[in-house]
């Protein structure tokens, strides 16, 4: 055998292999999230610092969601990750937190009291639309946006059953959505209905209140 099949050989085990972490990974995953239940899934920036508007909103919502019996899915690592964790924790419910191992920024929050760590991106994506009764979305940047257009586009094709889905942070939304109705709607490239699948509320007890109209705990 010469040096080039060699390789050829050795590339092609290592993808049979990976084949085998990713089933590993799933299995862990529907695990440990299959004893959870009524979980809200809370998106934000790792970056927002405790005493930030955000990282208090994030905190209290997670409380209230606690205390109305729901749990709480973060990205598990910290800012408003690390906020949602607390406040759910802190409340006596259940705070999930999905760890992604990365080169950088993300390192898991201690406010988890359900954690799982990731290796794999698409498979924590996953988790959170297959767990998540509603999602919640503040103030992120890339990450956060592509939770936010994952499940607007699974719902927008019925890949999956509606849920709530809520912008906190009107004033940081504001440009995303008038973008949404002045571009992308006028050009077809939407429809109206497509808009009416996000809701804009920035009170957290009034975010509850909407969850609980759709979700029986």
């Amino acid at each position: 055998m010469d040096d080039k099949q060699y390789v050829v050989d050795a590339l092609s085990i290592e993808e049979s292999w990976r084949m085998f972490r990713i089933m590993a990974e799933f299995v862990d995953a529907i695990e440990t999230l299959s004893k959870v239940h009524n979980t809200v899934s809370i998106f934000g920036s790792a970056r927002v610092k405790p005493g930030d508007i955000y990282y208090k909103k994030a905190e209290q919502l997670a409380m209230l969601l606690a205390q109305n019996g729901f749990g709480v899915i973060t990205g598990g690592g910290p800012g408003i990750m690390e906020a949602a964790n607390k406040g759910a924790s802190e409340a006596g419910g259940k705070s999930v937190g999905m760890n992604i191992r990365l080169p950088f920024e993300q390192k898991p929050n201690p406010y988890a009291n359900v954690h799982i760590d990731f290796k794999y991106f698409f498979i924590r994506k996953v988790m959170f639309v297959k767990y998540g009764v509603a999602y919640v979305i503040l103030p992120g940047g890339f990450g956060t946006m592509d939770e936010f257009f994952e499940a607007l586009t699974l719902i927008q094709t019925k890949r999956i059953k509606s849920f709530p889905v809520i912008l906190m942070g009107s004033e940081y939304w504001r440009g995303l959505l008038e973008w949404l109705k002045n571009t992308m709607l006028p050009d077809g490239k939407i429809s109206l209905s497509d808009l009416e699948l996000v809701q804009i509320i920035d009170d957290p007890e009034e975010a509850v209140k909407y969850i609980k109209k759709y979700i029986i705990v």
